[in-house]
């Protein structure tokens, strides 16, 4: 039988280890130094296509001594007909989400804004979405959840986290392409990606997960009622204890953008503020009361591109809003707003039913005077709330999650 995965040694390394060193990578189920290495790879298209299709070479799979891995990559000058002309890109890894693929628009998107963008697919699948000869672990929960007694090379997690820090590895050493200047962005469970590989992979230099976080067994949520709570209790603690990203997130270094809505089926409020609150590099917060889960919804929020450029290329920063406290019955707080600002919000749920995802929330108009947003405190018996602030470009950030205590 596997010798369980000693927790404690583990979780010590993140407390005395300021950044993955070797005593911390040790104890990971990673070569993250290994994974850091330009993977083999080959084109599957030529250099004329406006979304090139690439398989690149990740880790070992039961008898294979490796996998194939599936991407769309695209850059402005593959969209224009014109790669020669693409130098010192900024660029960007997608990482995506549950039932999902390489998204040939997502990376479309990104190559419109001035990225080289390069979309993986996480389940052994090709473009065709059939399975690839040697793709690795598909995407169901067995091989998500119940794999965890096996060797790492059967687990997809293990799987998908090398892939994405491989893509990286890989795009960065593209022609055009300026390695000082990348990005992560994940949805749903790439966004829980995002939060493993932002700890491990100090060479990104802006992160934003959406929906995805730790905590994932905390009550109120679809894991902990659905697919990891129907896991036997000592697989499941052994489970969290690998892989949760609340023991590899307070490792990331880069600025961080975290994106969510107050309902979420998935990620709610409780585990996504623990998983942020890990985290000691400069965040931001967009969370709405209407944002709904999948991944158009995840990845059409424009507080993302302008998050990301204001780090890589220069572009205005969002509004920060500064801690929130009550003053004589107001719930207040600082803005920064490098754009001007042009509405503010209080939004607050008095329920205190479970899931999260079945509570009701009320949004009241919030007063903007100089640098402070300010709104009449939400009633006594609110069990959560956060303040909203939108600028001129249509931008909105918001506080943290406040919970009555």
């Amino acid at each position: 039988m596997k010798k369980p995965f000693l927790l404690f040694p583990f979780l010590l390394s993140l407390l005395l280890i300021p950044s993955v060193g070797p005593v911390f990578a040790q104890h990971l189920p990673w070569n993250v130094e290994k994974l850091k290495q330009i993977p083999g790879f080959q084109w599957q298209t030529s250099d004329t296509a406006r979304v090139r299709q690439i398989l690149y070479e990740g880790e070992k799979y039961g008898p294979h001594p490796h996998t194939q891995v599936f991407a769309y990559y695209a850059t402005p000058g593959s969209l224009s007909g014109k790669p020669a002309d693409d130098r010192n890109l900024p660029a960007i890894v997608l990482v995506h989400g549950g039932g999902g693929k390489a998204f040939r628009e997502w990376a479309e998107l990104w190559a419109k804004r001035g990225y080289a963008a390069l979309a993986m697919d996480l389940g052994g699948n090709g473009a065709d979405g059939k399975r690839l000869p040697l793709g690795g672990p598909d995407q169901n929960p067995n091989a998500k959840f119940r794999s965890i007694d096996s060797t790492a090379d059967k687990q997809w997690v293990y799987h998908a986290v090398a892939n994405v820090i491989r893509a990286h590895s890989l795009l960065r050493s593209l022609p055009g392409v300026d390695s000082s200047r990348t990005a992560l962005t994940g949805i749903s469970w790439g966004g829980f990606l995002t939060c493993i590989v932002a700890g491990l992979d100090n060479r990104f230099k802006v992160a934003v997960p959406v929906y995805g976080c730790g905590f994932i067994d905390e009550p109120g949520g679809f894991f902990h009622d659905k697919e990891l709570g129907d896991t036997p209790p000592d697989q499941r603690k052994r489970w969290m204890d690998r892989f949760d990203p609340s023991h590899f997130v307070g490792q990331a270094r880069m600025p961080m953008l975290w994106v969510n809505g107050t309902n979420d089926r998935f990620y709610p409020p409780t585990s996504f503020s623990q998983t942020y609150d890990r985290v000691k590099s400069p965040k931001n917060y967009r969370i709405t009361t209407t944002m709904k889960h999948g991944h158009r919804e995840g990845w059409e929020p424009q507080e993302i591109g302008w998050f990301v450029d204001s780090y890589l290329t220069g572009g205005k920063p969002l509004p920060v809003l500064g801690a929130v406290s009550t003053q004589n019955g107001n719930v207040v707080a600082r803005v920064t707003a490098p754009v001007p600002l042009t509405s503010a919000t209080l939004a607050y749920t008095t329920d205190t039913s479970l899931p999260f995802e079945n509570r009701r929330w009320t949004t009241v108009p919030a007063a903007l005077k100089g640098n402070q947003v300010m709104a009449p405190a939400p009633p006594p018996d609110a069990t959560i709330w956060l303040l909203n602030v939108v600028d001129e470009r249509g931008a909105i950030v918001s506080s943290p999650f406040q919970f009555r205590r």
